[in-house]
Protein backbone atom coordinates (compact mmCIF):
# COMPACT_ATOMS: atom_id res chain seq x y z
CA UNK A 1 0.00 0.00 0.00
CA UNK A 2 1.45 3.12 -1.19
CA UNK A 3 1.08 5.94 1.85
CA UNK A 4 1.87 9.96 1.40
CA UNK A 5 3.67 12.08 3.99
CA UNK A 6 3.85 15.38 2.72
CA UNK A 7 5.89 15.17 -1.14
CA UNK A 8 6.82 12.16 -0.07
CA UNK A 9 5.48 9.08 -1.60
CA UNK A 10 6.25 6.01 0.26
CA UNK A 11 5.27 1.90 0.85
CA UNK A 12 4.97 -0.11 3.59
CA UNK A 13 6.48 -3.48 3.58
CA UNK A 14 6.01 -5.62 6.72
CA UNK A 15 8.35 -8.59 7.68
CA UNK A 16 9.10 -11.44 9.54
CA UNK A 17 12.35 -11.13 9.91
CA UNK A 18 12.77 -7.76 10.43
CA UNK A 19 13.94 -6.31 14.20
CA UNK A 20 13.43 -2.78 13.84
CA UNK A 21 11.71 -0.70 11.05
CA UNK A 22 13.58 0.28 8.53
CA UNK A 23 13.57 3.19 5.43
CA UNK A 24 15.20 1.84 2.25
CA UNK A 25 15.56 4.40 -0.95
CA UNK A 26 15.97 2.28 -4.14
CA UNK A 27 16.28 4.03 -7.88
CA UNK A 28 13.91 0.89 -8.95
CA UNK A 29 11.39 0.34 -5.81
CA UNK A 30 10.84 4.00 -4.92
CA UNK A 31 10.86 4.80 -1.35
CA UNK A 32 10.05 1.65 0.98
CA UNK A 33 9.48 1.36 4.70
CA UNK A 34 10.14 -1.93 6.53
CA UNK A 35 8.10 -2.55 9.57
CA UNK A 36 8.44 -5.40 11.86
CA UNK A 37 5.18 -8.18 11.92
CA UNK A 38 3.87 -6.45 14.66
CA UNK A 39 4.89 -2.80 14.76
CA UNK A 40 1.82 -0.19 14.17
CA UNK A 41 1.39 1.34 10.72
CA UNK A 42 2.61 4.32 12.60
CA UNK A 43 5.65 4.02 13.27
CA UNK A 44 6.25 3.73 9.43
CA UNK A 45 5.30 7.78 8.93
CA UNK A 46 7.20 8.36 12.59
CA UNK A 47 10.42 6.57 10.77
CA UNK A 48 9.38 8.66 7.19
CA UNK A 49 8.94 11.99 9.03
CA UNK A 50 12.55 11.65 11.46
CA UNK A 51 14.65 10.41 8.17
CA UNK A 52 13.17 13.18 5.88
CA UNK A 53 16.29 15.29 5.68
CA UNK A 54 18.28 11.86 4.60
CA UNK A 55 15.36 10.88 2.36
CA UNK A 56 15.19 13.83 0.00
CA UNK A 57 19.08 13.80 -0.16
CA UNK A 58 18.76 10.02 -1.01
CA UNK A 59 15.99 11.37 -3.91
CA UNK A 60 18.83 13.98 -5.26
CA UNK A 61 21.46 12.12 -5.22
CA UNK A 62 19.07 9.18 -7.36
CA UNK A 63 17.97 11.83 -9.75
CA UNK A 64 21.29 13.07 -10.50
CA UNK A 65 22.53 9.86 -11.08
CA UNK A 66 19.67 9.03 -13.63
CA UNK A 67 20.95 12.09 -15.09
CA UNK A 68 24.25 11.00 -15.89
CA UNK A 69 23.26 8.01 -17.04
CA UNK A 70 21.21 9.44 -19.42
CA UNK A 71 23.70 11.38 -20.82
CA UNK A 72 25.66 9.11 -22.03
CA UNK A 73 22.95 8.62 -24.56
CA UNK A 74 23.80 5.61 -26.80
CA UNK A 75 26.97 4.46 -25.48
CA UNK A 76 28.69 2.63 -22.39
CA UNK A 77 31.45 2.60 -19.95
CA UNK A 78 34.23 -0.15 -20.87
CA UNK A 79 37.25 -0.23 -18.48
CA UNK A 80 37.70 3.52 -18.66
CA UNK A 81 36.65 3.60 -22.56
CA UNK A 82 33.62 4.61 -24.31
CA UNK A 83 31.87 1.74 -26.42
CA UNK A 84 29.16 3.01 -28.68
CA UNK A 85 26.02 0.85 -28.67
CA UNK A 86 24.95 0.29 -32.65
CA UNK A 87 21.91 -1.39 -32.80
CA UNK A 88 21.24 -3.84 -36.17
CA UNK A 89 18.57 -5.64 -37.27
CA UNK A 90 18.61 -9.53 -36.86
CA UNK A 91 21.28 -9.45 -34.62
CA UNK A 92 20.53 -11.56 -30.98
CA UNK A 93 24.25 -11.75 -29.58
CA UNK A 94 26.22 -8.32 -28.48
CA UNK A 95 29.52 -8.39 -30.57
CA UNK A 96 32.31 -5.59 -29.83
CA UNK A 97 34.37 -4.03 -33.10
CA UNK A 98 36.76 -1.61 -32.01
CA UNK A 99 35.02 0.99 -30.04
CA UNK A 100 31.37 0.15 -31.53
CA UNK A 101 29.31 -2.55 -29.63
CA UNK A 102 27.00 -3.75 -32.04
CA UNK A 103 23.76 -4.84 -29.91
CA UNK A 104 20.01 -6.59 -31.28
CA UNK A 105 17.74 -3.80 -32.04
CA UNK A 106 14.90 -2.70 -29.69
CA UNK A 107 15.65 -3.10 -25.65
CA UNK A 108 18.85 -4.63 -25.91
CA UNK A 109 20.06 -4.29 -22.53
CA UNK A 110 19.93 -7.83 -21.60
CA UNK A 111 22.24 -8.97 -24.50
CA UNK A 112 24.34 -6.48 -23.30
CA UNK A 113 24.67 -7.39 -19.74
CA UNK A 114 25.34 -10.92 -21.03
CA UNK A 115 28.01 -9.78 -22.81
CA UNK A 116 29.25 -7.55 -19.73
CA UNK A 117 28.95 -10.86 -17.88
CA UNK A 118 30.93 -13.11 -20.46
CA UNK A 119 33.64 -10.60 -20.88
CA UNK A 120 33.94 -10.16 -17.00
CA UNK A 121 34.59 -13.46 -16.27
CA UNK A 122 37.61 -13.37 -19.11
CA UNK A 123 38.69 -9.63 -17.16
CA UNK A 124 38.67 -10.74 -14.21
CA UNK A 125 40.25 -14.27 -14.20
CA UNK A 126 43.55 -13.48 -15.60
CA UNK A 127 43.92 -10.89 -12.30
CA UNK A 128 42.88 -12.81 -10.05
CA UNK A 129 45.16 -15.77 -11.03
CA UNK A 130 47.85 -13.01 -11.02
CA UNK A 131 47.21 -11.29 -7.74
CA UNK A 132 46.60 -14.62 -6.21
CA UNK A 133 50.44 -15.87 -7.55
CA UNK A 134 51.98 -12.44 -6.17
CA UNK A 135 50.04 -13.34 -2.97
CA UNK A 136 51.13 -16.86 -2.32
CA UNK A 137 47.12 -17.70 -1.87
CA UNK A 138 44.64 -19.88 -3.78
CA UNK A 139 41.10 -19.46 -4.40
CA UNK A 140 38.82 -22.14 -5.29
CA UNK A 141 36.13 -20.80 -7.80
CA UNK A 142 35.40 -17.64 -9.30
CA UNK A 143 31.64 -16.51 -9.64
CA UNK A 144 30.22 -13.36 -11.91
CA UNK A 145 26.86 -12.25 -10.20
CA UNK A 146 25.06 -8.81 -10.50
CA UNK A 147 24.81 -7.94 -6.57
CA UNK A 148 22.91 -5.30 -5.66
CA UNK A 149 24.68 -4.35 -2.20
CA UNK A 150 27.75 -5.54 -2.92
CA UNK A 151 30.38 -5.43 -5.40
CA UNK A 152 32.56 -8.60 -4.72
CA UNK A 153 33.14 -11.05 -1.85
CA UNK A 154 35.47 -13.52 -0.71
CA UNK A 155 33.94 -17.16 1.56
CA UNK A 156 35.23 -18.38 3.75
CA UNK A 157 36.32 -21.32 1.56
CA UNK A 158 38.21 -19.08 -1.12
CA UNK A 159 35.20 -18.69 -3.10
CA UNK A 160 34.92 -15.33 -5.07
CA UNK A 161 32.35 -13.71 -6.37
CA UNK A 162 32.49 -10.47 -8.53
CA UNK A 163 29.74 -7.79 -10.09
CA UNK A 164 30.04 -7.93 -13.58
CA UNK A 165 29.01 -4.08 -13.43
CA UNK A 166 32.67 -2.88 -12.28
CA UNK A 167 33.39 -3.90 -15.76
CA UNK A 168 31.74 -0.39 -16.33
CA UNK A 169 34.78 1.35 -13.93
CA UNK A 170 38.09 2.43 -14.72
CA UNK A 171 40.31 -0.83 -14.82
CA UNK A 172 42.58 0.38 -12.28
CA UNK A 173 39.16 0.35 -9.96
CA UNK A 174 38.65 -3.40 -10.71
CA UNK A 175 41.99 -4.25 -10.43
CA UNK A 176 41.59 -2.77 -6.73
CA UNK A 177 38.24 -4.58 -6.10
CA UNK A 178 40.59 -7.57 -6.81
CA UNK A 179 42.93 -7.11 -4.32
CA UNK A 180 41.09 -5.81 -2.29
CA UNK A 181 38.98 -9.80 -2.16
CA UNK A 182 42.61 -11.17 -2.39
CA UNK A 183 43.61 -10.09 0.50
CA UNK A 184 40.54 -11.42 2.19
CA UNK A 185 42.01 -14.69 1.55
CA UNK A 186 44.59 -13.85 4.27
CA UNK A 187 42.84 -11.66 6.33
CA UNK A 188 38.55 -12.26 6.42
CA UNK A 189 37.64 -9.40 8.32
CA UNK A 190 38.22 -5.06 7.78
CA UNK A 191 40.55 -4.96 10.71
CA UNK A 192 43.71 -2.72 10.88
CA UNK A 193 45.80 -5.83 9.89
CA UNK A 194 43.35 -5.71 6.39
CA UNK A 195 43.61 -2.64 5.91
CA UNK A 196 47.31 -2.52 5.95
CA UNK A 197 47.80 -5.79 4.08
CA UNK A 198 46.00 -4.44 1.53
CA UNK A 199 47.82 -0.73 1.60
CA UNK A 200 50.93 -3.14 1.10
CA UNK A 201 49.37 -4.98 -2.27
CA UNK A 202 47.53 -1.91 -3.48
CA UNK A 203 48.78 1.33 -1.93
CA UNK A 204 46.22 3.67 -3.98
CA UNK A 205 43.51 1.61 -2.82
CA UNK A 206 41.67 4.65 -0.68
CA UNK A 207 40.99 6.45 -4.15
CA UNK A 208 39.40 3.76 -5.98
CA UNK A 209 37.28 2.98 -3.06
CA UNK A 210 36.21 6.63 -3.05
CA UNK A 211 35.78 6.17 -6.91
CA UNK A 212 33.54 3.82 -6.25
CA UNK A 213 31.53 5.26 -3.57
CA UNK A 214 30.87 8.30 -5.86
CA UNK A 215 30.26 6.72 -9.19
CA UNK A 216 28.77 3.26 -8.39
CA UNK A 217 25.50 4.20 -8.76
CA UNK A 218 25.84 5.51 -12.01
CA UNK A 219 27.57 1.47 -13.20
CA UNK A 220 24.15 0.77 -14.80
CA UNK A 221 22.98 -0.02 -18.22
Amino acid sequence: MTHVDGDISYRVRRSDRARRVRVRVDGTTGIEVVLPRRAPEREAAAAVRQLRPWIERRVAELERTRALVAARGASVPYLGETLRLVPERERTRVHRRDDLLLVPAGDHREAVERWFRRRAQEEIAPRLDHATAVAGTEYSKLTIRGQRTRWASCSTNGGMSFNWRLLMAPAPVLDYVVWHEVCHLEVMDHSPRFWALLASRWPDYRAHSAWLRRHGATLVL
